[in-house]
């Protein structure tokens, strides 16, 4: 037991050790083969306390039939000297040894695998994360409660149902973050499911309660009433529940006193209370970035699409592309965003998201006014950074994006692995540096991000597409094609309309790579024109 103890912590994946599970659904697969060893040994445990109580239970089979026929004749059993005998030494020694036996612990074992995998296991971050994702998810996809504690999402292979329980934990980590938005719709539905008969740890008081000061926190005062007198109604005694009773009585007699204009301006308040709670991290492009990421963003004009074709692109009469040429499609007109199907085979993706695994962290962002790398709550995923010269394949890629954009790429970033985690996104943002973050890439030297290439690395289930708000582009992942666009105009100038993001993931693993391609190296290749908007 000790050995298969010391194996199993041995071959317990190193990566485990990053933190930060909940933003890499690549590093999530692990912690279920960590539960698996985990189960397989409550399993051995569970055969080993099942053992030892079959041998109690023997032993007291056999002594319960013994005891049973010499107390029948207590002088002639002991009258018989082999009776006398084993007597003497079942007192003296067997009972003793079974004493041992039933105060011996089999959960040693168990436990000390369990002590040593703990130390690998998520942690509260990871647990509130994974909440906030799904809080995200339910905001950017506008589903209901009832269809995620249901588990009726788009694409799922493996249904799950959220209990009463996990509905009210969701509820929670909202309170928490002040969020009371959020936290009457999970208590709400917490309750719903209790209502429906539901067993759970959790009591309808409990939920009352937080479901009361959430409704009241958005300004429905009458609701929060209602919800305080049902809390009273299941338990009279509870304190708080008391005193906010009187206080709402207190505020609805105190606004009946006032006039009515005073009462049309508090009516006009409480609705702008419940609005500003649906969106505390709210952007001024948020209503149309969720409406791209569920496809339901700006059409395009039957006139502009008939500009948009799909061609074979040789690489301006590249010798590796003039038999087997690229095969492009047209994504978008303004900016220009060109996709490249069947770009990068699977055993190539294969060969990168190995290489990058070992490596993954969690992706940051550069502050602009400190210039520091710092993690966000708008960038959920992890991420790698690969050289060409650590593997053929890797510097493989690199020439391919050279050869097919026509740029250098020796004064590009390293090839950047990222997998998204659970509700995986990254806001709108910018790749290329703005005037006023002058000194972004200066450590570099190459000057600023001239062009972006992205390798689509999965399929995604559902969600997880690239989106341009400025102008109503969506762009869906696609295993084995790549897109690519620029940041520049051929002045030099940046192009606002690029501003793009990665939507949450709502079903499935998102593995992307991509290059950004700077300026350095490019002044012949794309020359500058005279035009600041060319």
């Amino acid at each position: 037991m000790i050995w298969c103890i010391l194996i199993i912590g041995i071959l317990l994946p190193q990566s485990l050790a990053h933190p930060g599970f909940f933003t890499s659904i690549g590093q999530m697969t692990d912690l279920i083969h960590t539960e698996k060893d985990l189960v397989t040994s409550l399993k051995d445990y569970i055969k080993a306390e099942e053992d030892k109580l079959e041998q109690i239970k023997k032993w007291a089979e056999k002594l319960d039939q013994l005891t049973s026929t010499a107390t029948k004749d207590p002088e002639g059993f002991v009258g018989h000297p082999v009776n006398a005998f084993k007597l003497m030494k079942r007192l003296n020694t067997e009972w003793s040894e079974l004493e041992n036996l039933i105060l011996k612990d089999m959960s040693d074992g168990f436990i000390s695998n369990l002590t040593i995998q703990r130390q690998y296991f998520p942690n509260d971050e990871d647990q509130v994360g994974a909440a906030k994702a799904l809080l995200r998810l339910q905001d950017t996809y506008n589903l209901d409660t009832d269809t995620i504690s249901k588990g009726n999402l788009p694409g799922v292979k493996h249904k799950s149902f959220l209990t009463a329980e996990d509905c009210f934990e969701l509820g929670k980590v909202a309170y928490t973050e002040a969020d009371y938005y959020h936290t009457e719709l999970w208590m709400d539905q917490a309750l719903r499911q209790l209502d429906e008969g539901e067993v759970s740890t959790i009591d309808k008081v409990s939920v009352l309660d937080y479901l009361s000061y959430a409704v009241y926190q958005q300004g429905d005062l009458d609701k929060a009433l209602l919800l305080t007198k049902k809390l009273l109604e299941l338990d009279p005694e509870h304190q708080r529940a008391n005193g906010n009773l009187k206080y709402f009585e207190y505020i609805m007699a105190k606004e009946k006193d006032v006039n009515k204009s005073a009462s049309d301006e508090q009516s006009d308040q409480k609705t702008t209370m419940k609005k500003k709670g649906i969106a505390v991290d709210y952007l001024p492009e948020r209503r149309k970035y969720e409406m791209l990421c569920r496809g339901e963003g700006i059409k395009m004009t039957p006139r502009r699409q008939k500009k948009l074709f799909c061609r074979y692109h040789d690489g301006n009469r590249n010798p590796k592309f003039i038999l087997a040429p690229a095969k492009q499609e047209d994504e978008w007109d303004k900016p220009r965003i060109i996709r490249f199907h069947d770009i990068i085979s699977d055993a190539e993706i294969e060969i990168v998201k190995d290489l990058a695994k070992p490596r993954l962290r969690r992706a940051t962002i550069s502050n602009p006014i400190t210039g520091d790398l710092e993690t966000v709550h708008y960038r959920i995923s992890k991420s790698a950074w690969l050289s060409g010269y650590e593997d053929p394949v890797v510097s493989r890629i690199n020439m391919r994006i050279q050869d097919l954009t026509g740029l250098d790429v020796s004064t590009a970033e390293e090839l950047q692995v990222a997998n998204y985690g659970v509700g995986g996104q990254y806001e709108p943002h910018f790749d290329f540096a703005r005037k006023d973050e002058p000194d972004a890439f200066k450590e570099l030297g190459t000057g600023n991000r001239i062009a972006t290439w992205l390798f689509y690395m999965s399929d995604v289930s559902a969600g997880g597409a690239t989106v341009f708000p400025e102008v109503g582009a969506s762009v869906w992942p696609k295993k084995g094609t790549a897109v690519f666009w620029y940041n520049l105009f051929a002045s030099g100038e940046g192009d606002y309309s690029t501003r793009h993001a990665a939507c949450p993931v709502l079903v499935g693993n998102k593995w992307v790579s991509n290059k950004w391609l700077h300026e350095r190296g490019q002044e012949f290749r794309r020359p500058c024109t005279l035009s600041e908007l060319e």
